[in-house]
């Protein structure tokens, strides 16, 4: 009986799932639907069977970052040419992180991303591309020394915050910018440990600076501290200043 004096329903228990009244009929049982080799195979593609390829993701990451040394994340286009300054510029700041004793993690993928990477292997760091599934396959440049292809992007952005001291993002797209506006929402809401978020490229990222500052601060949006959240330079030592301070910060407060 219910606590209402009412009967109550029939109900099957499928692991911690309870299926009750009508949707408790079940032709087969889940341990027969697993043994049985005949059928149809569409079920390597539900939802179930899905989370079991997002918690392998989030294994083998943990697994493959667990010792990796102090780092920075560099986020970038994947269309910068080899030919362009972002390009020199995204070389230039792989190098002076190895140099200061971070390894570099990117997208793992051309354009700004290869050039970080190429930038800390040329300087003897350790340069880890961490890539992502997509129709435009481009697979890892040849600069990365660890990397590991993720399917889920959840997966991928969780190592890229878990395993960084830093985010610096050179010029960049819909990717880069969604990489930032999740940085400093993490750090904003305290989910995070606080560390640095460097715009590298006035001539990029000042109209964006300025719209944040002019119009979302303004119009109450944020607060003073959130704005102070970023650092916008077009120095690469510079960059690497910031680094070094919030990482020193972080070690005494620990």
């Amino acid at each position: 009986m219910t606590a209402n004096g009412g009967k109550r329903p029939e109900e099957k228990h499928r692991g911690p799932v309870v299926l009750r009244r009508e949707h408790r009929n079940e032709p087969t049982t889940t341990d027969e639907r697993l043994l049985d080799s005949r059928g149809p195979s569409d079920w390597v593609h539900t939802d179930p069977w899905r989370v079991l390829r997002i918690q392998a993701e989030f294994v083998e990451g943990f697994g493959a970052l667990a010792e990796l040394p102090r780092a920075v994340t560099v986020f970038g286009s994947a269309r910068t040419p080899r030919d362009h300054p972002e390009y020199q510029q995204g070389r230039d700041l792989g190098a002076a992180l190895a140099q200061n004793g971070f390894a570099v993690i990117t997208g793992g993928g051309p354009g700004s991303m290869e050039a970080a990477n190429r930038g800390c292997s040329e300087a003897g760091g350790f340069s880890v591309g961490l890539g992502i599934e997509l129709p435009f396959e481009h697979g890892l440049n040849d600069w990365v020394d660890l990397g590991i292809n993720f399917r889920y992007f959840f997966a991928r952005k969780t190592m890229f915050v878990k395993y960084s001291q830093a985010f610096v993002c050179l010029p960049g797209g819909f990717g880069t910018l969604d990489e930032l506006f999740e940085a400093l929402t993490l750090v904003q809401t305290k989910k995070v440990t606080k560390f640095p978020v460097v715009l590298l490229g006035k001539d990029y990222w000042q109209g964006l600076y300025d719209w944040i500052a002019n119009t979302v601060l303004e119009g109450g949006k944020i607060g003073e501290k959130d704005l102070a959240l970023l650092h916008l330079t077009d120095d690469v030592d510079d960059a690497v200043k910031v680094v070094h301070e919030a990482y020193r910060a972080w070690e005494d407060a620990h």
